[in-house]
């Protein structure tokens, strides 16, 4: 019996690649975005939930990535 890992990887990786001012900042201070500037704000921590929320129900739900190890 194995367990599936899929959404446990896609949730981290998608974690780690969307944090706001990690990579890229959706909106930033000054511009619309920003890459790499560390800093954030509440409306980018918004907009960063939407997104991660609808890429992962994307890959998991329509997509139905599926890791057993």
């Amino acid at each position: 019996m194995s367990t599936d890992w899929g959404t446990v990887i896609v949730a981290v990786s998608l974690f780690i690649l969307l944090s706001p001012g990690l990579l890229f900042q959706i909106p930033a201070r000054t511009r619309v975005m920003e890459f790499g500037n560390m800093s954030t704000s509440g409306i980018a921590i918004l907009v960063h939930a939407v997104i991660y929320f609808c890429i992962f129900t994307i890959l998991v739900v329509a997509i139905q990535v599926h890791i057993h190890f």
